[in-house]
């Protein structure tokens, strides 16, 4: 795997935050994905408001949602802890995940606007550049990107609550073990032909693309346990 390598080209904002609470989110989130905040590591409201410059009220509202997702734990009059991570427990969110993934893309197809399917064409070139380079950290943003528009394009809002809880700490996962086990660049593939098969409005392609993408999301899992 080659060193981090910044991709030339922007990656598209899928989302742009119009809020402090969406902002502290992101930042926390992304965080605690790529590990700069650890499993087992203890936060504070005021350690966190310091160092992102956002206000306290903020940072707990997005620590609120990121413990619906399972990525933090807040102990009452003792802090936030970061949630450890299970390789086993892993597979359970992967067997959800792969049907909730199916459905999302399936709707997706079938529903998606003209904006958004260009938005999904734009996110599969990003991710064949990041995939030639190994730049981890576009690939993670791109994912995060793609989970996202997956569920916008569906119009579905109980698959996209459901999904959403378990986006987190797929990526998280990913991120801790794909120096030891994962293909990058096959990784940013699937992806990619995920998203084009969203985009080109076939519902079983799309299926069969999320299939694979999730076939090779179970391989690598269970070459960590």
């Amino acid at each position: 795997m080659t060193k981090h390598v910044a991709v030339p080209r922007k990656t598209p904002k899928v989302q742009s935050p119009d809020t402090l609470t969406d902002q502290a989110y992101r930042q926390i989130e992304e965080r605690i994905v790529t590990l700069r905040l650890k499993p087992g590591e203890v936060l504070s409201e005021q350690q966190l408001s310091g160092s992102l410059k956002i206000g306290r009220t903020p940072i707990r509202e997005a620590l609120q949602r990121l413990s619906l997702e399972g990525l933090v734990r807040i102990l009452p009059r003792k802090g936030i802890l970061v949630s450890d991570i299970n390789p086993r427990e892993q597979l359970l969110v992967l067997e959800v995940r792969r049907e909730l993934e199916r459905l999302l893309s399936r709707a997706g197809a079938e529903r998606a606007t003209a904006g958004e399917r260009e938005l999904l064409n734009e996110v599969a070139r990003s991710m064949d550049r990041a995939g030639k380079m190994s730049d981890d950290i576009a690939f993670m943003r791109l994912d995060r990107d793609l989970n996202h528009l997956m569920v916008e394009t569906a119009h579905n809002d109980y698959a996209a609550r459901a999904m959403k809880l378990l986006q987190g700490l797929s990526r998280r996962f990913w991120y801790m073990h794909y120096r030891e086990a994962a293909d990058l660049p096959l990784c940013a593939k699937l992806h990619a032909e995920q998203a084009r098969a969203i985009a080109k409005g076939d519902p079983a392609r799309a299926a069969k693309a999320s299939d694979q993408l999730m076939d090779y999301v179970e391989t690598f899992t269970r070459a960590t346990v």
